[in-house]
């Protein structure tokens, strides 16, 4: 957590002591941000105390509910708010194609035209929180200066006000959210009543709305086109006074009006067959909705509402919604368990969490966070699904369990008093996937917590959506093992060269894909002499690695058999025919004569050697060769002879080590001769470790890497034999 010195932030300090400060602090100074930049909406947050997580304070220009799913959010968490915190400066979002491009969590919940620029509440001594402001999506694309130094100094100074306050004592709390005030006259009374008789004249619907979406006026038309008395419509959700209206699609529109600032509309349905065309015209104090008869046809065909759809509140829907969008990031377990961590358990107002998995009918601990003593959590570790705790329950039932308070849980398994740790309530959640028990969630609360039904439902649906994400991350896993044992079952697990031969070779598998892959290489000693090969099979999957285990196999069947290293391709390029895999491989292959200083190489496609020599000097070795195995079964290798002295370094590689998008082979193979002309005086070991470390290719690997690195050395002498000896 970003903070002072003595791990605690000023703004933490300060919100766990005293009374509250005499002026709404933060209501005045965002209001007067706003003001100044001409923001429609905005928000303070402040670091929790002794967690990393955001908490806001007040929110201004709309309802809370439209921000629901980030007013706890992680220092971690991929936000505006969050990466601001971190990174110390304005993060500014253009609009609604930058924001999903950025930041596609919120773009999921919020897919509207919206400018939003969030700032560090920070000095020199720590950060105390953050704050966002909105503009509606008639804003230009880019931050003027103006409104930069403008939201800037603001945030300075409300920085430096907190810290006053943490210095003196004085806490802040969270206050009361700012709303627009509702115009309430109109002219005069006179005037208001002339109004109100000119509105009920018009033959089609009026109705005024409030930023909550409350009716605060309706005429006489409104709700005869409504189906309904204009006193049960005042005070109420437009959406949930209808029944008809009841679809989240509407009050999707209500939010998209409000926050672009833009005029929105759609058509609905009112049983049996009358179509009505509904107009939101947005302000920053509410909105004012047309109601007419719909006439187009095709408007009203396109604005049909989906049959089926139930009522459903806009938090939990937004909620939701973004946390789903986090959780399809994760990839392996591990990703999961962080992901729960950072963004679901600050979501839902939790400080711990365990994720366990069912595995052989017992549950093991994948992973926690939040709790002081980590070996006691592993202490269930292995718990049978038969014993009698909430854990096992849950998930053997599949009715997920909420328990207020410790001696509600203590009441219910008096043999088990729940997961240790200084803890007070619990979420017991079964994660169920594909109609198959995968584990169970256990979100712990530091206070007793009551948990209402519609909080219990959102903590249902994720638990559902952990469970997903969880069975694709537990499959990932499994495959990547998979991957990486066949992997090290193809390649040699240790190389033998031959004396006066020093041998070193890395194997870096892609970074998309299954992480298995085609390349391979190998070092085969036929003493006094020993080949070397490294090739590539067309594809990174299971099928070009199976193949490659079959030309490796190969290869080295040839060598042993006293083949030419011309025949010796020659006999590979046939076997890859008739294996009839449809796959082509690119392959270099060298007998090496180290008594002699000398190397036989013949190439099928393979990008060339390089040659670093005694005195340092690195060359490209252009040698002679065939087409790619597997393409032409009559197809020939010719052979090249090199000078392979004492103190000389071959480096042969596989195309990932230096093909890169946007980078031109002729300038990364420059490079890498550079390199090894500079550090090629080092261990073999070490560098090959330097070789791959350096390569732009071999650092975002879009295709697996195989370097294969020889160091010719000087051959000791035989030691003479005495006669009769």
């Amino acid at each position: 957590m970003v903070g002072v010195s003595d791990g605690q932030t000023p703004a933490q300090a300060s919100a766990a002591t005293g009374a509250r400060v005499g002026r709404p602090l933060l209501s005045l100074s965002l209001a007067a941000m706003m003001d100044e930049v001409h923001a429609h909406s905005g928000a303070v947050y402040l670091l929790a105390s002794g967690e990393p997580v955001l908490e806001m304070a007040v929110m201004a220009g709309l309802p809370r509910a439209f921000a629901a799913p980030w007013e706890r959010v992680g220092l971690s968490a991929p936000i505006p708010v969050a990466e601001a915190v971190r990174c110390r400066r304005l993060i500014w979002v253009g609009g609604e194609d930058d924001m999903a491009r950025r930041y596609p969590r919120i773009a999921v919940v919020l897919p509207y035209p919206f400018a939003l620029a969030a700032l560090p509440l920070a000095t020199a001594n720590g950060v105390y929180g953050a704050v966002f402001v909105t503009w509606p999506g008639s804003h230009p694309p880019d931050l003027s200066e103006r409104e930069r130094e403008h939201l800037t100094a603001a945030c300075d100074r409300l920085a430096a006000r907190l810290e006053r306050a943490a210095e003196d004592n004085r806490p802040v709390h969270p206050e009361p959210d700012l709303l627009a005030a509702t115009v309430t006259g109109v002219a005069g009374t006179l005037g208001a009543v002339e109004a109100a008789r000119m509105v009920a004249r018009l033959p089609y619907g009026l109705v005024s709305l409030d930023l909550h979406g409350r009716v605060g006026f309706a005429n006489a038309a409104a709700a005869e086109l409504l189906g309904t008395e204009t006193g049960r419509l005042l005070g109420t959700h437009l959406w949930a006074s209808v029944p008809w209206l009841n679809d989240p699609m509407y009050e999707d529109r209500y939010r998209a009006a409000l926050i672009s600032q833009h005029v929105t509309s759609f058509v609905a349905l009112r049983p049996p067959g009358d179509w009505l065309s509904f107009r939101l015209y947005p302000s920053t104090t509410g909105l004012s909705v047309r109601i007419s008869r719909a006439r187009a046809v095709a408007e009203m065909a396109r604005g049909a509402p989906q049959t089926g759809a139930g009522p459903s509140r806009l938090v939990t829907i937004s909620q939701v919604l973004s946390l789903a969008g986090a959780l399809t990031e994760a990839v392996g377990v591990q990703d999961v368990v962080q992901l729960v961590a950072d963004e679901i358990v600050p979501a839902v107002g939790s400080q711990a969490v365990v994720l366990c998995r069912s595995q052989a009918g017992r549950l093991h601990v994948l992973g926690h966070r939040g709790y002081a003593n980590p070996h006691l959590v592993e202490r269930f570790d292995g718990t049978p699904l038969s014993e009698r705790m909430p854990g096992t329950h849950v998930l053997t039932s599949g009715v997920p369990a909420f328990f207020d308070s410790r001696p509600q849980l203590d009441r219910l398994y008096p043999e088990q008093s729940g997961l240790p740790g200084d803890f007070a309530a619990w979420a017991y959640l079964p994660l169920i996937a594909s109609g198959r028990p995968v584990g169970t969630c256990v979100l712990a609360y530091a206070e007793p917590h009551v948990f209402p039904a519609d909080e219990r439902a959102v903590l249902t649906s994720l638990g559902g959506l952990i469970a997903q994400a969880l069975e694709r991350a537990l499959l990932y896993d499994a495959k990547n093992q998979l991957a990486h044992g066949l992997q090290a079952a193809l390649l040699p697990r240790s190389l033998v060269p031959p004396p006066g031969i020093e041998a070193a070779a890395r194997y870096l598998p892609a970074t998309q894909g299954m992480e298995i892959g085609g390349d391979f290489y190998d070092l085969v000693p036929t003493r006094p002499l020993a080949a070397a090969v490294i090739g590539d099979v067309q594809g990174h999957n299971v099928t070009a690695a199976g193949l490659m285990g079959q030309i490796r196999t190969g290869v080295r069947a040839f060598t042993t058999g006293g083949q030419a290293p011309e025949d010796v391709m020659s006999s590979t390029n046939r076997l890859l025919v008739d294996l009839g895999a449809d796959l082509f491989a690119s392959c270099l292959y060298l007998r090496l004569d180290p008594a002699h200083g000398r190397a036989v190489m013949a190439r099928a496609g393979h990008p060339p050697p390089l040659l670093r020599r005694p005195d340092g000097r690195v060359r490209v070795l252009d040698l002679a060769g065939g087409p790619l195995l597997g393409i032409d079964a009559e197809a020939t290798y010719p052979t090249t002879e090199v000078d392979f002295s004492p103190g000389s370094v071959l480096v042969l590689y596989t195309d990932g080590l230096i093909e890169s998008p946007g980078v031109d082979i002729e300038d990364a193979l420059a490079d890498l001769g550079e390199l090894l002309a500079r550090i090629g005086d080092q261990p073999l070991e070490q560098l090959a470790d330097e070789l791959v470390r350096h390569s732009v290719a071999a650092r975002d690997r879009v295709d697996d890497v195989a370097v294969l690195l020889l160091r010719a050395r000087e051959c000791e002498p035989p030691v003479p034999r005495i006669p009769g000896s």
